[in-house]
């Protein structure tokens, strides 16, 4: 018995462990949709979020006046849910084309298309989808477990919710790409798996991803 309860508790604590371990993007989770994922290296946000990116080591950030912001797009196509409308999903990234334009309008002027001293901002929403929460740390006591068991099995149990992301950003001269960021976040957790999501549960993603992409442009420019 001792040693069954002592299996369950290992095994719950590795299922918090790796809930954890899982806020940056996993090399095998990654979607096709930048030409080059071999430069990518674990980084912090200017915000402290995890993120894998890459920078041109030679960018001039000075140089850049305007900025293209591409219609963001869904990399792969998604499939629909009864969970995941295909309506949420083009609001999602409607959304981040308002956001993406709203942050990085503060410190480049909106560009209609590429030109010269242009940075071209190629963005994709990568994932987006809901599962059962982990177990939390106050859950692994073989009682909770019980109960926590039965309300997954039951549909009752919270959904987590995860939305990627990965953006190139390019010199509108030459084409050639300035830098490249892969990461992910957590939107607001759904009371179980029939709640639909909804954009209002991702939009704080969204919007802290928008926010990141003009502070790291502003420490760029400010050779930090």
């Amino acid at each position: 018995m001792k040693t069954s309860v002592f299996n369950t508790l290992l095994c719950c604590t590795l299922l918090v462990l790796v809930g954890c371990a899982s806020s940056r993007v996993d090399p095998s989770q990654y979607s096709g949709f930048l030409k080059d994922y071999s430069r990518l290296k674990p980084a912090e946000s200017a915000t402290g979020a995890p993120v894998m990116r890459w920078i041109d080591p030679d960018i001039r950030p000075g140089q850049y006046s305007r900025v293209y912001i591409e219609p963001s797009q869904f990399y792969p196509k998604p499939q629909p849910t009864a969970v995941i409308s295909a309506q949420t999903l083009q609001s999602i990234t409607r959304y981040f084309d308002a956001a993406l334009k709203r942050e990085l309008g503060k410190d480049l002027a909106l560009a209609q298309g590429p030109g010269p001293g242009t940075i071209i901002v190629r963005p994709a929403i990568t994932a987006v989808s809901t599962h059962n929460e982990g177990l939390k740390p106050y859950e692994v006591v073989p009682i909770a477990l019980v109960a926590a068991a039965v309300n997954t099995a039951s549909g009752g149990r919270d959904q987590s919710v995860d939305i990627a992301t990965e953006a190139a950003f390019l010199d509108a001269d030459s084409n050639r790409v300035l830098a490249q960021v892969v990461r992910k976040g957590a939107g607001k957790p759904l009371e179980n798996d029939k709640t639909q999501l909804t954009l209002d549960d991702v939009k704080p993603v969204l919007d802290a991803w928008a926010t990141d992409m003009r502070l790291s442009f502003e420490r760029l420019k400010a050779g930090k």
